[in-house]
């Protein structure tokens, strides 16, 4: 649909007055939902989906075991390192054209991936990839945010977002297992061409064209460069730290090298009068607290799935289909406590909401921290899973919503980009501190003459602790969030749909 179309007087009072009416009760407005869930599906899905297809991959590629992790830390490298720039680009670009961007570069990506035939030709295909759902994301988001206005109609779009998100984070390691172990290891990315070429064709046909909002001849270009070469060099140096020592010169040197460069990013944004960052965001009541308590929370959720997934493949000898299925119920219990959470917003807030689901995975995952040497699946996993996944789906929709509750409609791609890189931070800072945790936990073990599965499983119990500690401690920062009843109106915006042919 053209931006003339778009602009036109007459589409805003069409939209404003759907709107009314409430978007979700509309057939395009749940399609624009299932358009948007999708792309944050893929996204998700791509961090964990190649983890089960690495022997395959290694042997197919002869890859080293040094590189072939960087197949799935390249990938998240530059999703984390360019998640603000792409929020920040859907605001003053446009958000469709972002989104199309980002879906087109992740397509040819995922083409190029799976048709890889070297190390070098996979892993530059994952970085750009990483690129693409860096894109993608942000501009999904606040399409979705300034799209669904009133706060029954938002808190149900956010809670369908979370319910997906929390299935792709677990579905990813099944599919990734289910198609290694059936068509080979290349569907792993050929599966997601045919999705993007969907997604494409919906974003075309359901979104608006993109309005000019904001002039790029004074674009933040200084900005630009330091806020992602900060970002990029602190998620490299949170990747390799388990690999180098946290106590390395290299290391040190590293983190000591990306601050330094985010604070001379800040500094430059506090002198520009158009900044790739308006700090000015931070005066939205309550913003920082609930990406920081995203960030804490997501240290501690994503190596929950990490350690325990190793702990079912290396102790209880799950196949990688068996453990990616051992998932599953984690993908119902997010759905229900998504849509549960969602409809609680409008009656007690969104920051009890936050509160309780924190402390309800916290217990989850401390259960979880029990698992013993000699296991099995039902008795030992599935109730702290079940807990933890109920508590994790009312904690995501709960941070959603807060963290983009007040943000100016020209701002939501920016706010969108700081929740995203909130989440990809601290999955990185997450896995390197208790990566670090179980090794020595499990050295420990074997130097005390433990056998290698024992001294396995107590590393494995000693990280899942601290994954329930990091996930108290966001419950704690979490009171300090904004207590959203109903969904602030984005200004002078209208919805993000093309105009309903049908519409009289």
């Amino acid at each position: 649909m053209s931006s003339s179309h778009a602009g036109s007087n007459h589409e805003p009072t069409r939209s404003g007055a759907a709107a009314d009416l409430g978007l979700l009760r509309t057939r395009r407005g749940r399609l624009v939902l299932l358009l948007l869930c999708s792309v944050q599906f893929l996204d998700v899905v791509d961090s964990s989906i190649t983890n089960v297809a690495f022997p395959s991959i290694e042997r197919a590629l002869h890859f080293s075991q040094q590189n072939l992790q960087w197949v799935a830390s390249g990938y998240l490298l530059t999703y984390g390192g360019f998640l603000l720039l792409g929020g920040r680009l859907a605001d003053l670009l446009g958000r469709r054209r972002i989104l199309v961007t980002g879906l087109g570069a992740f397509a040819c990506c995922s083409l190029a991936a799976g048709l890889a035939h070297s190390e070098g030709v996979l892993i530059g295909a994952r970085l750009v990839q990483g690129v693409g759902a860096a894109l993608m994301t942000p501009a999904a988001l606040s399409i979705l945010t300034t799209t669904f206005h009133e706060g029954r109609d938002r808190h149900t779009a956010l809670g369908v977002w979370g319910a997906i998100s929390g299935l792709a984070a677990a579905a990813g390691v099944f599919l990734g297992g289910v198609l290694s172990e059936g068509p080979g290891w290349r569907w792993v990315f050929y599966v997601n061409v045919p999705t993007c070429a969907l997604a494409l064709g919906g974003a075309f046909w359901l979104l608006s064209g993109d309005r000019k909002r904001s002039s790029l001849d004074d674009f933040d270009v200084r900005g630009a460069l330091s806020a992602t070469g900060g970002m990029l060099l602190l998620v490299y140096a949170l990747i390799k730290a388990p690999e180098i020592g946290w106590g390395s010169t290299r290391t040190i040197a590293m983190l000591g090298g990306a601050i330094l460069v985010l604070l001379a990013f800040l500094a430059n944004e506090h002198r520009r009068p158009d900044p790739l960052l308006p700090l000015s965001v931070f005066r939205v009541k309550g913003i920082a607290a609930a990406d920081a308590t995203w960030l804490i929370a997501m240290a501690g959720f994503f190596s929950m799935f990490f350690f325990l997934t190793l702990y079912m493949q290396e102790v209880l000898h799950f196949s990688p289909i068996q453990a990616g299925a051992a998932f599953l119920p984690v993908t119902a219990s997010l759905a229900i406590a998504s849509g549960v959470a969602s409809q609680l917003f409008s009656r007690i807030g969104t920051r009890p909401v936050i509160v309780a689901g924190a402390l309800l995975s916290a217990g989850g995952i401390y259960d979880l921290s029990r698992i013993p040497l000699h296991g099995s699946y039902v008795p030992d996993v599935l109730p702290g899973l079940v807990i933890m996944a109920l508590g994790f789906g009312a904690v995501f929709v709960g941070v959603t919503t807060a963290a983009n509750a007040g943000i100016p409609a020209g701002r939501a791609g920016l706010a969108a980009g700081l929740l995203s890189t909130s989440q990809q931070v601290g999955m990185a800072l997450g896995l390197a501190v208790l990566s670090a945790i179980a090794t020595a936990r499990t050295h420990d073990r074997i130097l005390a003459h433990a056998t290698p599965l024992a001294a396995q499983t107590a590393g494995y119990q000693r990280a899942l602790l601290v994954c329930s500690i990091f996930v108290l401690v966001a419950s704690v920062i979490a009171s300090r969030t904004p207590n959203t009843r109903a969904a602030a109106q984005p200004a002078a915006e209208p919805p993000e749909l093309a105009p309903d042919p049908t519409t009289p």
